[in-house]
């Protein structure tokens, strides 16, 4: 009969207990929700700017891209993407680094391949590399060190998406 009695006692102090924490967790809940949406609004305001300008810092300069899209390239360029930047990059997502659908809507084609190729040396030298770099949590995108023709055919690839 104690040993129901006690069972019952810590039973109900446990309801009792654990019905403030549901109120404690609703009011919590509330004032971290109200403060993500205002950090949400300053974080879309302060994102990295769109620049067809600068071309970066690196071997690329002036680069255009033929009207069509050199298929065989593109694959090579998909096949390099798969092995080296799945791990940071989707096309549509936001991952350790950005989503890259679109990329060259954003950055010219010179600065996207100069990052792809000397990452290490954008981040030192140029302002957009430097705010990517702050606003992805300070994560470095590592020097692969991709051959000229290896970097074309990622940009190739890039296109395609």
């Amino acid at each position: 009969m104690r040993k129901l009695f006690v069972v019952l006692a810590l039973g109900g102090l446990m309801v009792s207990c654990g019905e403030k924490k549901k109120e404690e967790k609703k009011d919590g809940f509330e004032m971290t929700r109200t403060k993500t949406e205002e950090k949400t609004v300053e974080a879309k305001s302060e994102g990295v700017p769109v620049d067809m300008d600068n071309e970066g810092v690196g071997p690329f300069k002036d680069i255009t891209f033929d009207s069509e899209i050199d298929t065989e390239l593109a694959a090579a360029g998909e096949a390099k993407f798969n092995a080296i930047c799945t791990a940071c990059h989707m096309a549509e997502q936001r991952m350790i680094g950005p989503a890259l659908k679109g990329v060259f809507e954003r950055r010219n084609p010179a600065w996207v391949m100069n990052m792809i190729i000397g990452p290490d040396k954008m981040l030192k030298e140029d302002p957009i590399a430097k705010a990517l770099y702050e606003e992805y949590n300070k994560a470095i995108m590592l020097n692969q060190n991709l051959s000229e023709e290896d970097t074309r055919a990622v940009a190739e690839y890039l296109r395609t998406l």
